[in-house]
């Protein structure tokens, strides 16, 4: 089960913080701030995963009545990607694929790629309740439902919660590397 969806740019300020756990709002805090922390700082050759800070992972000294093979609701791991000026991160338990996250957040990229026509960080600042209808059409109560990339656009086109640009696009993007896709290509676990 996925527990949060977190949106980060370059310098931590959250673009989208969706939990699907309920936590108290100063837990939510802090683990924003450990989490992006922890990202940041990994150097790009790193792997995409890491395990959960100890704000929510389970304690050891909790007793467990089930045998230890049984996999808990606990959240456990942290799975990210980074493209450009954001960082995409999904925290989840054990039960999820870790490989099958990175393609979670690449068909959520992939899909606001296609919805804005090169997407920026000004389109997720000023358009979010399209990044919100996007992850409603993948996540629904912390169960991925969607990773097929055109039924999640045909989904939130239905919707009709796209805004369409106006004036120079070309201007907009010039200041961010050319969108959070440009220059990484779409292959690759970076």
């Amino acid at each position: 089960m996925i527990s949060a969806v977190l949106v980060f740019n370059n310098s931590g300020q959250p673009r989208l913080t969706k939990f699907y756990t309920q936590l108290d709002t100063a837990v939510q805090q802090r683990l924003i701030s450990e989490i992006f922390t922890l990202v940041a700082n990994r150097s790009p050759s790193s792997c995409n995963f890491l395990p959960l800070p100890p704000l929510l992972a389970p304690s050891k000294s909790s007793t467990v009545t089930v045998a230890s093979t049984t996999p808990t609701d606990t959240p456990t791991l942290v799975t990210y990607r980074h493209y450009a000026t954001l960082y995409f991160i999904v925290i989840s338990t054990s039960t999820e694929s870790p490989l099958a996250l990175l393609d979670l957040i690449q068909v959520f990229v992939e899909a606001l790629d296609r919805l804005f026509e090169n997407v920026c960080e000004l389109d997720l600042i000023f358009h979010f309740e399209t990044l919100h209808a996007v992850l409603g059409e993948m996540i629904v109560g912390g169960v991925v439902i969607e990773t097929g990339l055109e039924k999640v656009v045909r989904g939130v086109r239905e919707q009709g919660k796209i805004v369409r640009r106006t004036g120079n696009t070309a201007a907009r993007t010039a200041g961010l590397g050319g969108g959070i896709l440009g220059g990484f290509g779409m292959r690759g676990v970076g």
